[in-house]
């Protein structure tokens, strides 16, 4: 039967209303196909992965054993035992280390040695496996633990995850549906939470601090998901393009080499003692240059989703026992799966010490968080990057660690080098976006040539004054002035001036009081501008025109100011021989910014206070505990 006209025209723009509506929650529900945050887009180097919600990842669950039958026999139970979604696919890969073969043992031995290999395979063989691929590699040599883990896996593509477990570990039945499953949804797949810094999850109890004088790890105040740098070996989830990275970068450094050591971390004494044998300190030492970080979790009572029965082995010259005890259904509460947003996460470096990242100032409004962060014995240290190569920067960083300086705040134009510096926990200023010198600039006519200059000294002028209005003593510091003494950016100047400049050392202290405020008014910077198109004209070099800018405002204000350079605080690197020892008063070494970028590294290794390695990160670890 024919429908009446009527009816008709009404119920076509009725279903046209409910299609649109439909499709306006399908976008608003579903992340975009490309979900990089802007400031990810431009400058970090593993993008999010485009996905598809519709679309299964892939996860391997990767058992590694050798001959230990009855801790297989555990591990594998236990993962049968746990629960898996209705149509989720998990696969199950067994490596099967061989024995060594070695000519000196007794016929005897031998055929003990084949028939627990025999065992271990017909158990493997017969195990039930119900929920994906089951998957038997069985060697034909003696791999030994490091090739075990190495050789596990290259991930088919960006959306296969392994969860690699040693055959005396045991899970909790709750592991993946309730935990591993929501990591990868929520930290890998949604693009709010996602970070290239991000390599994994372990599911095993934190408890081990590898930097030696680290802080204790105590918990109490750590919430039950953070970040931690180290990675876990009792049950570790990894991430397929930061596990493909570090294989290529494992693959460079061994064919060349170059050994995994770090200066002040125990994973260094284990390799000199075990060598090869063993693949964490390889591990550590790639995150340590690249920065990232581990899932951790922390449960109360000394319970894990995964825990180590430590049987003997490789790293237990006789059985320890459970290192923690399980979670099951009972001990867990109506919280257990609130996963936070990742920037809200805490962050641990390997000396248990936590990481503050993306602190960035881009307007004077900012500057007040980003100092007051940082601020430490009533002073501030602020450091301009500009001229300055990133190997020198990164030494500099170096010595701040060795040295326990940390009231810093690195000044530099906008890079994705600064973006990494602050990923990494040093807070910045990015002179280049600072609002407050835009629209200086807007308003005064800059040459090209003389803007970023401009920019440089004003922000630096402006982050010095709101130090001073905080209370703060401020030290102005050139990039290629480097600290060498641990007192070298303390206030030992007694009360006779409140401002000390060295404009050879480019060194400026400005102590914090009513009348230094007086001298940088709130209306300087049209002053500033005049003085530095002054000096320009008199061939001042950029890199002392903001101390000499700074000296000439006291000069015309008949304000005193000591002298750094009289006092020989800082002494040029090109004057130092190598292997001398430095007079006490030196606390500062300092270099003109035109010297040959090569020149610097030589010269400050000869004095040995070069403390970068081929990967572009410090030589060692220094822990201070907190």
């Amino acid at each position: 039967m024919a429908m009446a006209a009527g009816p008709r025209k009404r119920i076509i723009p009725l279903l046209v209303f409910i299609f649109v509506s439909v499709s306006c929650l399908f976008l608003f529900t579903f992340p975009s196909s490309n979900p990089k945050p802007q400031i990810l887009k431009q400058f970090q180097q593993i993008p999010s992965p485009n996905y598809n919600p519709g679309q299964n990842f892939t996860f391997i669950i990767k058992v590694l054993t050798f001959n230990r039958l009855s801790s297989l026999s555990r591990c594998l139970e236990s993962l049968a035992k746990a629960h898996y979604d209705v149509g989720d696919t998990v696969h199950l890969h067994v490596f099967i280390d061989h024995f060594v073969l070695d000519s000196r043992n007794a016929s005897a031995e031998l055929e003990k040695k084949l028939n627990l290999s025999r065992k271990i395979l017909e158990f493997v063989d017969g195990f039930d496996w119900a929920y994906g691929e089951k998957l038997v590699h069985y060697r034909t040599s003696n791999a030994g633990l490091q090739a075990q883990w190495l050789e596990a896996w290259w991930p088919g593509s960006d959306h296969e995850f392994a969860f690699v477990v040693e055959d005396d570990l045991e899970v909790s039945p709750l592991y993946y549906s309730r935990f591993l499953k929501a990591v990868i949804t929520n930290y890998y797949y949604n693009a709010s939470n996602f970070s290239p810094s991000v390599y994994g999850a372990s599911l095993q109890r934190p408890r081990f601090v590898p930097g030696k004088h680290g802080n204790k790890m105590l918990l109490e105040n750590v919430p039950r998901v953070f970040l931690y740098q180290l990675v876990g070996t009792w049950g570790q989830l990894l991430f397929p393009k930061q596990w493909k990275e570090f294989r290529l970068w494992y693959d460079t450094h061994k064919t060349k080499g170059i050994k995994p050591t770090l200066e002040g971390m125990v994973t260094t004494g284990w390799y000199k003692k075990l060598g090869e044998k063993i693949w964490t300190p390889w591990f550590i030492k790639f995150i340590h240059s690249r920065g990232y970080f581990n899932i951790y979790t922390n449960f109360a009572h000394e319970t894990a989703l995964s825990i180590s029965h430590r049987d003997a082995g490789v790293n237990y010259g006789k059985t320890a026992g459970p290192d923690s005890s399980l979670l099951d259904e009972t001990s867990v509460d109506s919280h257990f799966l609130e996963l936070y947003p990742l920037r809200n996460l805490k962050r641990y470096d390997f000396c248990f010490k936590e990481v503050f990242p993306d602190r960035i100032a881009r307007s004077s409004n900012d500057l007040e968080s980003v100092l007051q962060s940082v601020q430490n014995d009533s002073s501030v240290v602020l450091v301009s990057l500009y001229r300055v190569p990133e190997s020198i920067v990164r030494n500099m960083l170096c010595h701040f660690e060795r040295l326990n300086i940390r009231n810093y705040i690195l000044l530099g134009p906008a890079s994705s080098f600064l973006l990494d510096l602050a990923r990494r926990g040093h807070p910045v200023i990015d002179a280049s976006q600072f609002s407050d010198v835009a629209q200086l600039a807007k308003s005064v006519n800059f040459q090209d040539s003389s803007l970023e200059l401009m920019k440089e000294i004003l922000v630096g002028v402006y982050a010095t004054r709101k130090g001073l209005e905080l209370g703060y003593n401020i030290w102005l510091v050139d990039g290629n002035t480097l600290p060498v003494a641990t007192d070298a950016l303390l206030d030992s100047f007694g009360n006779k001036n409140e401002f000390y400049i060295g404009k050879i050392s480019r060194l400026l202290f400005v102590r914090s009081s009513s009348s230094t405020l007086k001298v940088l008014p709130e209306d300087f910077a049209y002053n500033v501008i005049i003085l530095v198109d002054t000096l320009r004209k008199e061939s001042v070099p950029e890199d002392r025109i903001v101390f000499s800018v700074v000296a000439k405002l006291l000069e015309n204000q008949n304000i005193k100011f000591g002298n750094l350079d009289e006092m020989q605080l800082g002494l040029d690197v090109g004057i130092a021989r190598g292997n001398q020892t430095l007079p006490t008063k030196n606390k500062f070494m300092f270099w003109p910014s035109q010297t040959e970028s090569d020149a610097i590294p030589k010269q400050l290794a000869n004095l040995h206070l070069w403390a970068v390695d081929g990967d572009s990160s410090c030589t060692g670890v220094i822990c201070h505990q907190s």
